[in-house]
Protein backbone atom coordinates (compact mmCIF):
# COMPACT_ATOMS: atom_id res chain seq x y z
CA UNK A 1 0.00 0.00 0.00
CA UNK A 2 1.54 3.32 -1.07
CA UNK A 3 0.67 5.78 2.11
CA UNK A 4 1.08 8.89 0.11
CA UNK A 5 4.47 10.35 1.78
CA UNK A 6 6.94 10.60 -0.73
CA UNK A 7 7.57 14.33 -0.82
CA UNK A 8 5.48 15.52 2.18
CA UNK A 9 7.62 17.14 4.66
CA UNK A 10 7.47 16.35 8.44
CA UNK A 11 8.92 17.69 11.52
CA UNK A 12 9.64 15.47 14.56
CA UNK A 13 10.25 16.72 17.88
CA UNK A 14 12.60 14.88 20.03
CA UNK A 15 13.48 12.56 17.73
CA UNK A 16 17.28 11.73 18.66
CA UNK A 17 16.32 8.42 20.17
CA UNK A 18 13.34 6.12 21.29
CA UNK A 19 9.38 6.85 19.60
CA UNK A 20 10.73 9.79 17.91
CA UNK A 21 13.27 8.43 16.24
CA UNK A 22 11.26 5.53 15.29
CA UNK A 23 8.94 7.51 14.28
CA UNK A 24 11.04 9.49 12.03
CA UNK A 25 12.47 6.11 9.93
CA UNK A 26 9.25 5.18 9.64
CA UNK A 27 8.38 8.36 7.78
CA UNK A 28 11.43 8.61 5.80
CA UNK A 29 11.43 4.96 5.31
CA UNK A 30 8.19 5.76 2.96
CA UNK A 31 9.67 8.87 1.25
CA UNK A 32 9.10 11.68 3.43
CA UNK A 33 11.39 14.86 3.96
CA UNK A 34 12.03 14.72 7.74
CA UNK A 35 13.37 17.24 10.06
CA UNK A 36 14.43 16.24 13.56
CA UNK A 37 15.32 17.75 16.76
CA UNK A 38 16.55 17.50 20.03
CA UNK A 39 18.94 18.83 22.53
CA UNK A 40 21.39 16.43 21.65
CA UNK A 41 23.61 17.46 18.43
CA UNK A 42 25.95 14.19 18.84
CA UNK A 43 22.75 12.02 19.05
CA UNK A 44 21.12 14.40 16.63
CA UNK A 45 24.09 13.74 13.83
CA UNK A 46 24.03 9.34 14.67
CA UNK A 47 20.98 9.42 14.01
CA UNK A 48 20.72 11.24 10.93
CA UNK A 49 23.78 8.86 9.57
CA UNK A 50 21.50 6.24 10.51
CA UNK A 51 18.18 7.20 8.72
CA UNK A 52 20.54 8.25 5.82
CA UNK A 53 21.05 4.96 5.02
CA UNK A 54 17.71 3.59 4.70
CA UNK A 55 15.44 6.64 3.77
CA UNK A 56 13.71 7.92 0.23
CA UNK A 57 13.33 10.91 1.67
CA UNK A 58 15.79 13.56 3.03
CA UNK A 59 16.31 13.90 6.59
CA UNK A 60 18.54 16.58 8.49
CA UNK A 61 18.43 18.26 12.18
CA UNK A 62 18.30 20.89 13.97
CA UNK A 63 19.09 21.58 17.61
CA UNK A 64 16.34 22.70 19.65
CA UNK A 65 15.22 23.09 23.38
CA UNK A 66 12.05 22.44 23.45
CA UNK A 67 11.01 24.40 26.30
CA UNK A 68 12.68 27.46 24.71
CA UNK A 69 9.97 29.34 22.64
CA UNK A 70 12.59 31.23 20.37
CA UNK A 71 14.08 27.61 19.99
CA UNK A 72 10.76 25.91 18.53
CA UNK A 73 10.62 29.44 16.03
CA UNK A 74 13.55 28.59 14.86
CA UNK A 75 13.69 25.12 14.35
CA UNK A 76 10.33 25.12 12.57
CA UNK A 77 12.23 28.42 10.58
CA UNK A 78 14.57 25.87 9.61
CA UNK A 79 12.43 23.16 8.50
CA UNK A 80 10.57 26.13 6.11
CA UNK A 81 13.84 26.99 4.88
CA UNK A 82 15.41 23.55 4.06
CA UNK A 83 12.41 22.05 2.73
CA UNK A 84 10.14 24.84 1.92
CA UNK A 85 6.63 23.69 3.82
CA UNK A 86 5.90 21.75 6.41
CA UNK A 87 3.21 18.92 6.30
CA UNK A 88 3.48 16.62 9.32
CA UNK A 89 4.17 17.91 13.25
CA UNK A 90 5.13 14.97 15.41
CA UNK A 91 4.78 16.36 18.95
CA UNK A 92 7.09 14.62 21.54
CA UNK A 93 8.60 15.33 24.44
CA UNK A 94 10.79 13.19 27.28
CA UNK A 95 8.49 12.17 29.75
CA UNK A 96 8.76 14.32 33.44
CA UNK A 97 10.20 12.90 36.55
CA UNK A 98 8.68 9.88 38.51
CA UNK A 99 7.33 11.05 41.77
CA UNK A 100 4.25 11.01 44.18
CA UNK A 101 1.93 14.32 44.67
CA UNK A 102 3.72 14.75 48.22
CA UNK A 103 7.02 14.66 47.15
CA UNK A 104 6.57 17.14 43.97
CA UNK A 105 7.40 20.83 44.15
CA UNK A 106 6.17 23.53 42.04
CA UNK A 107 8.98 23.86 39.93
CA UNK A 108 9.04 20.16 39.01
CA UNK A 109 4.52 20.92 38.02
CA UNK A 110 5.97 24.14 35.76
CA UNK A 111 8.80 22.21 34.05
CA UNK A 112 6.88 19.52 33.46
CA UNK A 113 3.79 21.67 32.37
CA UNK A 114 6.56 23.51 29.86
CA UNK A 115 7.78 20.26 28.52
CA UNK A 116 4.66 17.92 27.65
CA UNK A 117 2.48 20.42 27.10
CA UNK A 118 3.16 23.70 26.55
CA UNK A 119 5.88 22.90 24.16
CA UNK A 120 3.11 21.38 21.68
CA UNK A 121 1.09 24.32 22.10
CA UNK A 122 4.04 26.50 21.07
CA UNK A 123 5.25 23.91 17.62
CA UNK A 124 1.52 23.94 16.91
CA UNK A 125 1.03 27.44 16.59
CA UNK A 126 3.93 27.63 14.82
CA UNK A 127 2.76 25.80 12.06
CA UNK A 128 -0.48 26.67 11.74
CA UNK A 129 -0.56 29.43 9.46
CA UNK A 130 0.96 27.52 6.89
CA UNK A 131 -1.38 24.41 7.46
CA UNK A 132 -4.43 26.76 7.16
CA UNK A 133 -3.43 28.44 3.89
CA UNK A 134 -2.48 25.09 1.95
CA UNK A 135 -5.81 23.36 3.90
CA UNK A 136 -4.07 20.53 4.73
CA UNK A 137 -1.63 18.93 7.56
CA UNK A 138 -1.45 16.62 9.87
CA UNK A 139 -0.90 16.81 13.26
CA UNK A 140 0.44 13.71 15.92
CA UNK A 141 0.77 14.73 19.37
CA UNK A 142 2.62 11.63 21.70
CA UNK A 143 0.58 11.30 24.92
CA UNK A 144 1.06 7.80 26.90
CA UNK A 145 -1.05 5.51 27.98
CA UNK A 146 -1.90 7.18 31.35
CA UNK A 147 -4.66 8.88 29.53
CA UNK A 148 -6.65 5.83 29.90
CA UNK A 149 -5.58 4.49 32.72
CA UNK A 150 -3.01 6.27 35.34
CA UNK A 151 0.36 4.87 35.70
CA UNK A 152 1.12 5.11 39.17
CA UNK A 153 3.92 7.15 40.75
CA UNK A 154 3.71 8.86 37.25
CA UNK A 155 1.59 12.29 38.35
CA UNK A 156 3.08 14.76 36.58
CA UNK A 157 2.89 12.40 33.18
CA UNK A 158 -0.86 11.26 34.16
CA UNK A 159 -1.82 14.78 34.06
CA UNK A 160 0.24 16.48 31.44
CA UNK A 161 -0.57 13.76 28.94
CA UNK A 162 -4.56 13.67 29.68
CA UNK A 163 -3.96 17.85 28.70
CA UNK A 164 -2.66 16.66 25.28
CA UNK A 165 -5.63 14.58 24.92
CA UNK A 166 -8.04 17.22 25.89
CA UNK A 167 -5.74 19.51 23.16
CA UNK A 168 -5.92 17.34 20.40
CA UNK A 169 -9.41 16.69 20.23
CA UNK A 170 -10.11 20.49 21.15
CA UNK A 171 -8.25 21.42 17.99
CA UNK A 172 -9.16 18.77 16.00
CA UNK A 173 -12.51 20.62 15.85
CA UNK A 174 -11.57 23.76 15.86
CA UNK A 175 -9.35 23.48 12.74
CA UNK A 176 -10.98 20.17 10.74
CA UNK A 177 -12.28 22.98 8.21
CA UNK A 178 -9.04 23.25 7.32
CA UNK A 179 -8.28 19.71 6.82
CA UNK A 180 -5.90 19.92 9.50
CA UNK A 181 -6.30 16.59 11.00
CA UNK A 182 -5.15 16.04 14.75
CA UNK A 183 -4.84 13.14 16.66
CA UNK A 184 -3.06 11.90 19.66
CA UNK A 185 -1.01 8.40 19.62
CA UNK A 186 -0.19 7.22 23.33
CA UNK A 187 2.33 4.16 24.09
CA UNK A 188 2.24 1.16 26.38
CA UNK A 189 5.33 -0.07 26.98
CA UNK A 190 6.96 -0.02 24.43
CA UNK A 191 10.74 -0.60 25.09
CA UNK A 192 13.10 2.21 25.32
CA UNK A 193 15.44 3.77 27.53
CA UNK A 194 12.59 5.74 29.21
CA UNK A 195 11.01 2.31 29.91
CA UNK A 196 14.04 0.86 31.00
CA UNK A 197 14.40 4.12 33.50
CA UNK A 198 10.92 3.61 34.87
CA UNK A 199 11.44 -0.20 35.48
CA UNK A 200 14.82 0.60 37.49
CA UNK A 201 12.86 3.13 39.69
CA UNK A 202 10.08 0.40 40.30
CA UNK A 203 12.76 -2.04 41.21
CA UNK A 204 14.39 -0.05 43.71
CA UNK A 205 10.91 0.95 44.93
CA UNK A 206 9.76 -2.55 45.24
CA UNK A 207 13.39 -4.00 46.57
CA UNK A 208 13.07 -6.37 43.56
CA UNK A 209 14.66 -7.29 40.43
CA UNK A 210 14.61 -4.90 37.11
CA UNK A 211 13.98 -8.39 35.32
CA UNK A 212 10.99 -9.22 37.79
CA UNK A 213 9.67 -5.31 36.94
CA UNK A 214 9.97 -6.24 33.59
CA UNK A 215 8.58 -9.69 33.99
CA UNK A 216 5.47 -8.51 35.66
CA UNK A 217 4.65 -5.56 33.31
CA UNK A 218 5.09 -8.25 30.17
CA UNK A 219 2.59 -10.62 32.61
CA UNK A 220 0.09 -7.75 32.36
CA UNK A 221 0.30 -7.55 28.44
CA UNK A 222 -1.78 -9.89 26.32
CA UNK A 223 0.70 -10.06 23.57
CA UNK A 224 3.72 -11.13 26.84
CA UNK A 225 5.68 -9.10 25.67
CA UNK A 226 7.11 -4.99 25.76
CA UNK A 227 6.50 -3.22 22.07
CA UNK A 228 9.34 -2.47 19.73
CA UNK A 229 9.94 0.95 18.53
CA UNK A 230 9.56 0.18 15.08
CA UNK A 231 6.19 -1.21 15.17
CA UNK A 232 4.92 2.40 17.33
CA UNK A 233 7.28 4.21 14.24
CA UNK A 234 5.00 1.96 11.58
CA UNK A 235 1.49 3.04 13.24
CA UNK A 236 2.47 7.14 13.90
CA UNK A 237 3.58 6.91 9.92
CA UNK A 238 0.31 5.27 9.18
CA UNK A 239 -1.83 8.13 11.33
CA UNK A 240 0.57 10.98 9.11
CA UNK A 241 -0.14 9.66 5.53
CA UNK A 242 -3.07 10.05 3.21
CA UNK A 243 -4.67 6.57 3.35
CA UNK A 244 -5.72 7.85 6.87
CA UNK A 245 -7.43 11.02 5.37
CA UNK A 246 -10.73 10.80 7.59
CA UNK A 247 -8.67 10.25 11.42
CA UNK A 248 -9.38 12.89 12.85
CA UNK A 249 -9.58 13.56 16.74
CA UNK A 250 -8.56 9.88 17.21
CA UNK A 251 -6.91 8.45 20.27
CA UNK A 252 -4.79 5.20 19.85
CA UNK A 253 -2.91 2.75 22.43
CA UNK A 254 0.10 1.40 21.34
CA UNK A 255 -0.19 -1.45 23.87
CA UNK A 256 -0.26 -4.83 23.00
CA UNK A 257 -3.60 -5.06 24.81
CA UNK A 258 -1.92 -3.65 28.33
CA UNK A 259 -4.88 -1.42 29.29
CA UNK A 260 -8.31 -2.95 29.78
CA UNK A 261 -10.33 0.35 29.94
CA UNK A 262 -12.64 0.20 26.91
Amino acid sequence: MDLGLNGKVAFVAAASKGLGKATALALAEEGANVMISSRNVEELMKTVAEIREVAKGKIDYVVCDITNENEIKQAISRTLSEFGTIDILINNAGGPPAGDFEKLSDENWYRAFELNLLSYIRFIREVLPIMKEKRYGKIINFASSSVKQPIPNLLLSNTFRAGVLGLSKSLSIEFGEYNILVNTVSPGRIFTERIEELDKIKAKKLGISVEQVRLQSENAIPLGRYGKTEEYGRVVAFLASDVASYMNGSSLLIDGGMVKAL
